[in-house]
């Protein structure tokens, strides 16, 4: 049981405390948007190069695919390696950061069943 529902559980009269509420703030804003999920996903199997990427992240343009890689690696999601050779090959990969995201993924994926499970049950 992670320390929020604890809290809840304890006093559910209480505040959320701040440390949680800028958690998940700077979550979503690393998260946010419609391509990055996708992204991690595709680089959960391993590394990938741009257009292994774009080919795995169906309908994702090559100038949405850029800005999106540059700001995962920015925000320590991903990392981009670059090997010296001609033609020059660069390749992307989760730092340990991002491959703790699978985590969360999960998480979201069994959130979204039961959800949508609930949702079909009560037909609303």
């Amino acid at each position: 049981m992670s320390d929020f529902r604890e809290l809840i559980e304890m006093d559910k009269e209480a505040q959320c405390p701040r440390q949680y509420v800028l958690a998940l703030t700077d979550t979503l804003n690393v998260i946010s948007g419609k391509w990055k999920l996708p992204i991690v996903a595709a680089l959960l199997r391993g590394r990938n190069r741009f257009k292994d990427l774009q080919e795995n992240v169906e309908k994702i343009t090559p100038r949405m695919l850029s800005k999106e890689l540059k700001e995962l690696e920015i925000n320590g999601v991903l990392e981009r390696k670059v090997y010296n050779q001609t033609p020059v090959l660069i390749e992307y990969q989760l730092t340990a950061s991002g491959k703790n995201f699978a985590n969360v993924i999960d998480a979201m994926i069994e959130w979204g069943l039961e959800h949508r499970r609930e949702v079909m049950e009560t037909g609303s």
